[in-house]
């Protein structure tokens, strides 16, 4: 599986874990929500650990970018909130930031 894909999928296991947290706390959703919610967090951190790399600050570091962009994502999606032009431009910093992680010369 590519890192891309490991990333997305973590992020979108983060977000989901985070999300069950948030519905408890602020939408009083039940407590159970946060039985899946801790499964998803825990998934989100085994995925992290299938990235190829020597270093876990380096995976985390890089993962930045597809999380911030997921959650925009997850903004418009789920929540129904359309991101505007300071959350594009910032996402774009942030998957440029990504990509010279990933594809720099080691």
């Amino acid at each position: 599986m590519s890192a891309f894909a490991i990333y997305a999928l973590a992020a979108v296991a983060e977000i989901a874990g985070c999300f069950a947290f948030w519905a408890w706390m602020k939408l009083d959703k039940p407590i159970w929500w946060l039985i899946p919610g801790m499964a998803s967090l825990a998934l989100f951190a085994w995925l992290l650990t299938l990235i190829e790399t020597a270093a876990a600050g380096r995976a985390y570091a890089a993962y930045g970018g597809i999380y911030i962009a997921a959650s925009l994502a997850w903004l418009w999606i789920v929540e129904g909130v359309r991101p505007d032009r300071w959350d594009a431009t910032g996402v774009a910093f942030a998957l440029v930031g990504t990509a010279i992680i990933l594809g720099g010369p080691r």
